[in-house]
């Protein structure tokens, strides 16, 4: 069963590119473009896609308000990837609490677009550049430190979660914890239970914003 995908962008020309790159991919269809975010809900709801790339900037609905729209009303929603020109944008930062699941450059090379889609659709790593990581400290709240603590995180819960926040998939941190695939599975779970998260962005983003993790 092929990888479907929703393309969301204003530019036509973006769209092209996109397609063209995930397209060329066997395990990866491209079942549909918008745009502007104010299409997607319909969209998702008729297509059903695995994953959405979708632009921040967008004339009507931005990306920030379409990912809150969509994570908001649509059954087992997809995963979505924000798309946008710049890493440091306070858009990518808004759509990433909204919910996205992973955030990805318009200047990315084909294989990084082809890595990011995969990856996010298996829920195995984060796509979480220093940059962002920057913004989250800049939104650092006590609350987000209350909230943390009250999770009371176990010593090896605590220490899957900084490897979260690296980036690195569960395969990548049973290598570093060296233990199985699986134990990683569950820390992963309970660290997403407590803090109450959606998914490892949320968590991670809750790990920077409380000062459990530096971005450095």
């Amino acid at each position: 069963m092929k990888l479907t995908v929703l393309l969301v962008d204003d530019e036509p020309l973006v769209r092209a590119g996109l397609r063209a790159i995930l397209e060329a991919q066997a395990d990866i269809e491209v079942v549909g473009e918008a745009g502007d975010g104010a299409a997607v809900m319909a969209l998702v709801r008729s297509i059903r896609p695995d994953v959405v790339l979708m632009d921040v900037r967008m004339p009507l609905m931005d990306g920030i308000e379409a990912t809150r729209a969509l994570l908001r009303a649509a059954q087992d929603p997809p995963k979505i990837i924000v798309v946008t020109t710049f890493e440091n944008d306070e858009y990518v930062y808004g759509a990433l609490r909204a919910g996205a699941d992973g955030f990805l450059l318009k200047r990315a090379r084909p294989a990084e677009i082809v890595h990011a889609v995969r990856l996010v659709a298996e829920g195995e790593s984060l796509l979480f550049p220093a940059a962002v990581r920057a913004l989250a400290v800049e939104h650092a709240n006590p609350a987000a430190r209350t909230a943390l603590a009250r999770a009371a995180l176990t010593e090896r819960e605590a220490e899957v979660l900084r490897l979260m926040a690296r980036g690195l998939s569960n395969a990548e941190i049973a290598g570093d914890l060296v233990v199985g695939g699986e134990t990683v599975k569950t820390h992963v779970s309970a660290v997403l239970a407590k803090l109450g998260a959606r998914d490892r962005t949320q968590a991670v983003i809750a790990a920077y914003e409380s000062g459990f993790v530096s971005p450095r």
